[in-house]
């Protein structure tokens, strides 16, 4: 077992209580706008615009979450990583290339989708970020079509990637099929099972997908095995890590990738109102599509940022992978962030119908937001997924992802405490043909 890998190590100088989903869901808009400037002015982390820190910081932090916490053997790698993206990232050849492929191979952009029968059942303005309408089914291809095409231009032609709902196993095998790159996937075989369409749609693609019975068999053990991987092959082998967790750059990296969804959406918001959306929404696993609408907003305080994570069975069980209500801060593979993890600091199994979302850590930009009060993260349990999942089917005719169902079963706890008729975006990450099998078993039709 890699130390600081696969297992996690608790910090223990850090306050208590700093875990917990504090006061920033329920404090109401002024009591969020209190709760930044106290924030600010104690810890010297201004977010506007004028003032606002880099994110992350030289070191790969988010205020105190982030940074790299890997074997020797990869720090090398990062550190090489890390230049490569930079030089890349101002590369005019390079992101003309990336934004011609977003554009004719993915086709970006996605639409801005007013639900008019869902805005009606819920007397709020809802409008629906078309990400299951990519290339793939899922936002997932923004970060691996990036990764690959660096890949390419860097010489590595040998890539690795875990993957939990598949989807992401999915896009990586479909940009390395395009761009002829060798794809190994790790996948749980639990995730395995109830998601057995994606599994053949990366064998279909080329890829070969490698099953990992370690563990709960879902995408922490995944994670954990292609991490191994890329240790022992680091000289030939690049990591395409799905979400915005890992050791710095891959958070920043991740994000950058998905940060077109909130360029976007902001965009279509002016074209289609002259403004602003008033509330963002997006599901949290490791959280790579919640700060792809984000981070273009971040420092927009008059716009609130809502994640909703995974209750499982209900966050009064322990069953669930609610990590930003219930984690305390420690290092899981490769990063320190919040995580769900007992007195010992090992890892506490996380459960959720959805494997996209059963994971038990997050992204540290998440970690970070919730701290300083500037992003909400709530919990939905499997039953009101299933409910949503539903209901948005027969409302709309767009089958959502499971992941994608925990947003939008928060519109029910939502929409009532809203008076002044905002106007509220939903990430709608992919789409839910992958579900569709082992979401019947809970259906009586």
């Amino acid at each position: 077992m890699l130390r600081g890998l696969a297992s996690t190590k608790t910090v223990k100088a850090l306050k208590v209580g700093q875990n917990r989903t504090t006061g920033a869901g329920k404090l109401g808009r002024q009591g969020r706008k209190n709760l930044l400037s106290t924030t600010r002015v104690a810890e010297r982390e201004p977010l506007l615009k004028s003032e606002a820190p880099q994110r992350p910081d030289l070191n790969g932090r988010y205020g105190k979450y982030g940074g790299k916490y890997v074997p020797e053997t990869l720090m090398y790698a990062l550190s090489v990583l890390e230049e490569d993206y930079a030089r890349l990232s101002n590369d005019k050849d390079f992101q003309d290339e990336l934004n011609g492929l977003l554009q004719d191979y993915v086709g970006r952009a996605t639409p801005l989708y007013y639900a008019e029968r869902l805005s009606e059942h819920y007397g709020s303005e809802i409008y629906l970020k078309r990400e299951d309408l990519n290339h793939t089914g899922a936002h997932k291809i923004n970060n691996a079509l990036g990764q690959a095409l660096m890949c390419k231009k860097l010489g590595k032609e040998r890539i690795i990637a875990e993957t939990g709902a598949g989807q992401h196993g999915v896009a990586t095998a479909t940009v390395c099929a395009r761009l002829g790159l060798k794809c190994i996937i790790y996948m749980g075989a639990k995730d395995m099972e109830r998601q057995a369409l994606n599994v053949f749609r990366m064998k279909l693609l080329g890829a070969e997908v490698r099953p990992v019975a370690a563990g709960t068999a879902t995408l922490k053990d995944a994670t954990s095995e292609a991490i191994r991987d890329w240790v022992t092959n680091v000289e030939t082998t690049h990591y395409i890590l799905g979400s915005v967790a890992g050791p710095h750059p891959y958070p920043m990296m991740v994000r950058d990738f998905h940060a077109v969804i909130g360029k976007e959406t902001r965009a279509q918001c002016l074209e289609k109102f002259g403004g602003k959306p008033d509330i963002l929404m997006a599901c949290i696993g490791g959280g790579s599509n919640a700060m792809g609408l984000f981070h273009d907003f971040v420092e927009d305080e008059d716009v609130r940022l809502i994640g909703v994570e995974a209750a499982g069975d209900g966050l009064d069980t322990d069953r669930h992978a609610a990590t930003l209500t219930y984690g305390q801060p420690g290092v899981l593979h490769g990063s320190f962030s919040k995580l769900l993890q007992d007195h010992d600091g090992q890892v506490i199994e996380p459960h959720s119908i959805s494997a996209g979302l059963d994971y038990p850590g997050v992204g540290p930009e998440h970690s970070f937001l919730q701290d300083i009060g500037r992003a909400e993260y709530y919990g939905i349990s499997d039953k009101e997924a299933l409910k949503a999942f539903e209901l948005v089917s027969r409302m709309e005719g767009i089958i959502p992802a499971l992941e994608t169902s925990h947003v939008l079963a928060y519109l029910d706890k939502l929409c009532p405490t809203l008076k002044n008729n905002e106007r509220i975006v939903v990430n709608c990450s992919g789409r839910g043909d992958k579900d569709v099998q082992s979401a019947s078993k809970h259906f009586d039709f």
